[in-house]
């Protein structure tokens, strides 16, 4: 009778657990080989910067204060643009070392006139305002926008983005439903038992970084919200401007003048924000009519310090350096975005901080890649011929997890073989990124799939060893000199290369062993882990 009513009892559970299961695996199926492409990418992203400078090998700026920074950026622009509309300087810090600003020309008054053209960034040493000449690249840039627009026209990458995860936010919260046994999954890991071996290496990466993968996901989705539902704010404001408004505050607008007057000292402005600021710094000045009476200038603090991306900001006026307002403390739903965004880009995380952050978006990009090699194994059958679905999942594993490691590595080293002065190279060096990534998935297609695993593994373990080579034979910047000039980001990045080659190797040689003995093993542990991997 016990036996009996337990069983009563389970039977409902049960029915959850594999309903749940059910949601789990074609969830994660259906958004897996995207959801992989922005772990991966966007794990990348966590050293945007850092990447950029390594793609820019010229560039060795001198490391200045943000005062003395955002003066050589003024004297730069009133020698060059006196009378434009209006600058936008961003300010270098630890990890960013160059100046970059954007002038905007004042409009022509005839209004049959053309619209001017948009001048191009510039970029300057932060410590003379002279401009830098650099190899046109996209930098970090390119993993970071491409991780949630997936490179594809505004909306619709975002929107497919955020789609991807609500499917990865209901993987995970159907995943932690269907197991039963977290803890013990923790530490569980069984090498070469074919589908079982899956299994676990799924469970672990998954369970290990359980609270990273649920808040990477949910603050991803929640930091484009507005755009996925913006019903509340058409319901209450007329014009979405006037919500803007309303929660970051309006920045002063002078009246217009026709007076000339030069600007203060803007060293003076930074010092004084930063005191007001408690030691932040700002990352972001703009001002409005910078040669005239009534020229304004707006200090944004940088989130490098704080936990809320969402800085505050002070105005001044331009002739005077007299402050004019402050942007009002936010509100909570205002600042509990901002923290959502911060917690997701990790800007104010540090050396240590951001490493984990890299290491745990690893094992996000590990768990959807093992999630969707697990669907493959579990459906595996050696003695007939697999259908069609199966097959074309397969390719599209092959596609995404091997081949599109091999693209971020063409990526990198198009930077350094394309000719450094040659116009356009930033674009070419997109584009290789995706010839090599899709080609190399095209050319899979010809090859019997045992095969075309270990061998688009092993060309991509290759392309990142041949990077540092390449470095050595293409820049100033190779490991040996930049080991004897102690520039540790060059030798880092050296080093990464080599793990990541050494690591992409090794998956390349366990997929090209022989599967006789655990197509054996499969067999006879088939029935017990169709099971266990229900109960799990």
């Amino acid at each position: 009778m016990i036996e009996t009513a337990q069983t009563e009892d389970e039977a409902p559970n049960r029915g959850l657990r594999q309903a749940m299961a059910w949601i789990h695996t074609w969830l994660g199926l259906l958004a897996g080989w995207i959801l992989f492409a922005m772990f991966l990418t966007g794990t990348a992203s966590y050293f945007r910067p850092e990447i950029t400078r390594w793609m820019q090998p010229e560039l060795r700026p001198a490391q200045v204060s943000s005062a003395r920074a955002a003066e050589t950026a003024v004297a730069h622009l009133q020698a060059t643009s006196p009378d434009d509309e209006q600058w936008t300087i961003y300010l270098p810090d630890e990890r960013t070392t160059q100046t970059r600003i954007f002038a905007r020309a004042r409009p022509n008054p005839d209004p049959k006139a053309p619209p001017g053209s948009r001048r191009p960034e510039l970029k300057l040493d932060p410590a003379t305002g002279a401009p830098l000449t650099a190899r046109e690249t996209r930098g970090g840039e390119q993993f970071y926008r491409f991780h949630f627009q997936l490179q594809l026209p505004h909306p619709w990458g975002r929107w497919l983005a955020g789609v991807c995860a609500i499917f990865m936010l209901a993987a995970i919260v159907s995943g932690v439903t269907t197991h039963k046994r977290i803890f013990v999954d923790f530490f569980t890991l069984r090498w070469g038992k074919g589908q079982r071996s899956w299994l676990d290496a799924h469970n672990v990466s998954a369970v290990l970084a359980l609270p990273f993968h649920a808040m990477i996901t949910y603050t991803g989705l929640i930091t484009l919200v507005v755009m996925y539902m913006p019903w509340p704010i058409m319901a209450n404001y007329a014009k979405p401007a006037v919500f803007a408004e309303e929660a970051y505050g309006v920045e002063p607008k002078a009246e217009p003048s026709t007076q000339r007057a030069t600007l203060a000292p803007i060293g003076l402005m930074v010092n004084d924000a930063t005191r007001e600021w408690r030691g932040g710094q700002p990352d972001r000045v703009v001002i409005t009519d910078p040669g005239y009476a009534n020229a304004t200038v707006t200090l944004f603090r940088s989130a490098a310090d704080q936990l809320n991306a969402r800085g505050a900001s002070i105005s001044y006026a331009g002739a005077t350096a007299q402050r004019l307002s402050a942007s009002p403390p936010p509100g909570p739903a205002i600042s509990t975005a901002g923290v959502m965004l911060g917690l997701h880009i990790a800007a104010f995380a540090g050396p240590v901080l951001r490493w984990t952050y890299f290491l745990l978006g690893l094992t996000g990009a590990a768990m959807v890649g093992t999630g969707l090699l697990l669907w493959t194994a579990k459906r595996r059958r050696p003695d007939t011929r697999p259908f069609l679905g199966f097959r074309l999942v397969e390719r599209l594993n092959i596609g995404a997890i091997a081949c599109l490691p091999a693209g971020m590595a063409a990526y990198l080293l198009a930077n350094r073989l394309i000719p450094a002065a040659l116009p356009g190279r930033a674009d070419m060096e997109v584009a290789a990124m995706f010839w090599v990534w899709f080609g190399l998935a095209a050319l899979s297609l010809l090859r019997p799939v045992h095969r075309a695993w270990p061998e688009t593994l092993a060309i991509a373990a290759a392309a990142f060893a041949a990077l540092p080579l390449v470095n050595i034979a293409t820049t100033e910047r190779g490991l040996f000199r930049s080991l004897a000039a102690g520039d540790w980001l060059f030798v880092s990045f050296d080093l990464a290369f080599f793990s990541l080659a050494a690591l992409l190797g090794l998956a390349a040689w366990r997929a090209g062993r022989p599967r006789k003995a655990g197509r054996c093993r499969e067999r006879s542990a088939q029935v017990s882990l169709s099971r266990e991997t229900v109960d799990a």
